[in-house]
């Protein structure tokens, strides 16, 4: 999955952010080394990507087991010097999911709820849903008659008001998804953000900074294709089970073109989007990575798509023409540009097409539907 233009933030941070606003969670500390023989509680690594406990890499320990639990962890991580989250262990009367995200196509905060936490809960047929906007009247009022579907009234009246405050944080760090999985409810009725996945959109940068960890994190998680590339001024992110090499600008543009390749059954290998405050120019660069990709075996075709409102049809097309007789790629290479009237001035399209078959392209689409039924037949071979 793709989340375009995002920050993902490690436990420790969203627990740190969680009790700047007065939050309850777990008292812990960040460890670099390895923890004393006298310590105890749970030991968590702090990775980007969830399945922690599938994986291994949270161990609960009693006094004496610490070192030998820290270093099993890091061993699974494959890294001796792994960061790892050492804190109390909190007796849980009951676990409970709660989580809210932005809801892109309603516009508006969603409430997601179950009446148990735990792995994979969000799939589960109990998940209880709806909009809130915090400061609407009613609000808190909409939030617990949605919850009471799960929960006895009482129960529900606190996780109403819990999550109301949620969905002000939410929106006051510019966060997309903040997830607390499990919420412990304890003996004595508080609740306790035991843990934490929050997910910042990275265009409120300019208002916070990113944690040092978060960022080593999310630098360490690149390949080194991914690295260059944001060197280079672009955003790619090389994705599992591909068979084209997708090249294209712009994160809806490059969304749309993944989808219909996924339903055409010739999934992409990789997505291109830009970056914010990068170069207004990187298509060689973009080129250049998606011939190496197409290189490897399970790659079948190169996909180029974009779409032009006032630049210039010639001048993309001459430097799309200069790339493949730099360097042809050596899978077949399909090529399409939608162009308004602007873009085409004094250029039409079928110039277009006839200088870019000079250099081996045999068509060029102006539809995207027509481009990937193309891709799809040159993959099936």
């Amino acid at each position: 999955m793709i989340t375009e233009g995002t920050v993902r933030l490690a436990e420790h941070d969203g627990k740190r952010l969680l009790r700047r606003h007065g939050v309850p969670v777990p008292r812990g500390m960040l460890l670099h080394g390895m923890p004393s023989a006298e310590a105890h509680g749970l030991l968590k690594a702090q990775v980007l990507e969830g399945g922690r406990g599938k994986r291994g890499l949270v161990r609960r320990s009693i006094e004496g087991e610490a070192p030998a639990a820290a270093a099993a962890i890091r061993a699974a991580l494959g890294d001796p010097a792994a960061p790892l989250l050492l804190e109390d262990a909190v007796p849980m009367a009951r676990e409970v999911y709660l989580a809210l995200r932005i809801d892109g196509t309603a516009q508006c905060i969603e409430l997601l709820c179950a009446p148990e936490g735990g792995i994979e809960v969000e799939h589960t047929g109990r998940l209880l849903r709806c909009g809130i906007e915090p400061e609407a009247p009613g609000a808190l009022e909409a939030a617990h008659a949605a919850l009471r579907a799960g929960f006895r009234p009482d129960l529900a009246a606190r996780l109403a008001r819990l999550a109301l405050r949620l969905a002000r944080i939410l929106r006051a760090e510019d966060l997309e998804l903040l997830e607390i999985n499990p919420l412990g409810l304890l003996s004595d009725g508080q609740f306790v953000a035991c843990d934490v996945k929050a997910v910042r959109d990275d265009a409120a940068l300019f208002r916070h900074d990113v944690p040092a960890l978060s960022a080593a994190l999310e630098a360490a998680a690149l390949t080194p294709l991914e690295r260059r590339a944001r060197d280079q001024g672009f955003q790619l992110v090389e994705l599992p089970g591909g068979t084209v090499a997708m090249v294209t600008a712009g994160a809806g543009l490059g969304m749309l073109m993944l989808d219909l390749l996924a339903d055409a059954g010739c999934p992409a290998v990789c997505f291109m989007d830009n970056a914010r405050g990068g170069p207004a120019e990187t298509m060689p660069e973009r080129l250049a990575a998606a011939f190496e990709i197409a290189e490897r075996p399970e790659v079948k075709a190169v996909m180029f798509f974009t779409t032009l409102a006032s630049r210039r049809l010639r001048a993309r097309v001459e430097a799309l023409a200069a790339a493949l007789r730099a360097k042809p790629p050596g899978k077949p290479f399909l090529a399409g540009i939608a162009a308004g009237h602007a873009a085409l001035h004094g250029y039409p399209l079928e110039q277009a097409r006839a200088d870019l078959a000079a250099v081996g392209v045999a068509a060029l689409h102006d539809n995207p539907h027509d481009l990937v039924r193309a891709v799809a037949a040159a993959v099936r071979g």
